[in-house]
């Protein structure tokens, strides 16, 4: 319900910044700055927010050793679809060119964005040795200040793997960053909760500044980006179900309820006890299924990790950087590390992608302009986050052998006569409804 109203609040917002921005643009224009506080306080959560989730999730899964195989064919197959994902996302990006023609002083000025810390240096790594050794931090500290999402990654992969090492002598900090995980994902919902204010402000100052004509770059960017997921639906998991032997079509029919609250409340989260339930009754084991979807809520968020992709796009294109095929390799090796710090919770991509940009030195402007709209990309990103999930299960499990194939032709067979029971009933209703208006 929470998340429900969050969502409405937001079309709320984003309706009333649309109107407010064309019949008062003059007074639009100053309301830019309830947009910079919001990406101010999304910036202040990146470093412990990512901290913590990439520590307790590598660390938290230390069982991999005792699930042997299970384990290592699940950390690969995540791997080679996290890069399928990232290769549609810049090859779309590349094709649509969704940031060429976007004004950026659509947003808001630069004077403003540098207070706000979203402005940077335009001078992007131009090399694989640059961005091996800015990936090394020499401080911690440092690093967590001035937002260098790489360097935190890597921090904490090796802070991880150290308490691997150390084994129950470590439980106390385990114990320690699990409470600290917990609370920023807290304090991230208690950031979200300006998200409207914030949505409402940066696309009253956008309409303001440019006129209702800037909605066609909006649409340029929705389309693209539902485009490219589809793109990856339709070929990259419907690969992975025909490895599988199983019908990607059954298989959405399956999850639709999760999948359509995960798209209604742009949560992950929201939909996830109820997908490993149907995941269970479709024919895959529940110990693959207890740490397939755990895991791939940490790893393996494949909308979200295309939707970075295209957006690190689209803000080089909004400056005036053109990356070439060198960068943009570079660029995606290290998406491949800070896309595993998304958690399942709204708006965070937005969290990711500025420490990225920032990583890069590339202006955050861009992540200004895409919270005007953030709710709509989200909903498309999370519900393929989902649908990718329930498809690695499946995959694991036919990977094992262990799927149950009559399982899933009985579960199917019995969510299409329910269907039909649903029909058959409404049928019986509206004719009783017609007799009774007749009599």
């Amino acid at each position: 319900m929470k998340h429900s109203k969050l969502t409405a609040l937001i079309f709320i917002a984003l309706i009333l910044g649309v109107l407010f921005g064309h019949f008062y643009p003059h007074a639009a224009v100053k309301m830019r700055t309830f947009a910079v506080i919001f990406l101010r306080m999304v910036k202040m959560i990146i470093a412990p927010l990512l901290f913590a989730t990439l520590v307790t999730g590598i660390a938290g899964h230390s069982d991999v050793k005792k699930l042997g195989k299970i384990g290592i064919k699940t950390l690969v197959y995540f791997e080679i679809v996290t890069t399928l994902a990232l290769i549609i996302g810049l090859t779309m990006g590349n094709i649509f060119n969704p940031g060429k023609g976007f004004a950026t002083s659509s947003v808001a000025n630069p004077e403003l964005l540098k207070e706000a810390g979203l402005m940077a240096v335009t001078t992007p790594h131009t090399s694989i040795a640059q961005m091996v050794m800015n990936i090394f931090p020499t401080s911690i500290v440092e690093a967590m200040s001035e937002g260098n999402l790489l360097q935190i990654v890597v921090f904490s992969i090796f802070m991880a793997l150290a308490i691997c090492s150390v084994g129950k002598k470590a439980q106390p900090v385990m114990d320690l960053l699990n409470s600290v995980s917990q609370i920023m994902f807290k304090f991230t919902e208690y950031v979200m909760y300006f998200a409207p204010l914030g949505i409402f402000g940066a696309i009253a100052a956008t309409v303001g500044t440019n006129g209702l004509s800037i909605l066609k770059n909006y649409a340029k960017i929705i389309f693209s980006l539902y485009t490219a997921l589809a793109v990856f639906v339709l070929l990259v998991l419907f690969i992975a179900c025909k490895y599988a032997r199983i019908s990607l079509r059954n298989l959405l029919k399956a999850i639709q309820e999760p999948a359509l609250l995960a798209f209604s409340t742009a949560s992950s989260e929201a939909a996830f006890p109820k997908a490993i339930s149907i995941m269970e009754k479709f024919g895959v084991p529940q110990n693959i299924v207890s740490f397939v979807m755990p895991t791939g809520y940490t790893f393996n968020l494949d909308g979200s990790t295309l939707y970075l992709a295209m957006a690190v796009i689209f803000s080089s294109q909004i400056c005036g950087i053109n990356l070439d095929l060198n960068q943009q390799i570079i660029m995606m090796l290290a998406l491949m590390l800070t896309s595993k710090g998304i958690a399942g919770v709204p708006r965070v991509s937005l969290v990711v992608l500025a420490g990225t940009l920032a990583s890069f030195n590339i202006p955050l402007i861009g992540v200004a302009i895409l919270l005007g709209i953030d709710q709509i990309l989200d909903m498309g990103r999370t519900t393929v986050n989902l649908i990718g999930n329930c498809v690695a299960t499946v995959v694991i499990a036919r990977w094992e052998n262990a799927f149950d194939y009559d399982k899933m032709k009985l579960f199917i067979k019995d969510f299409d006569s329910d269907k039909s029971d649903d029909l058959s009933l409404c049928d019986t209703n509206c004719e009783n409804v017609s007799e009774n208006i007749e009599g």
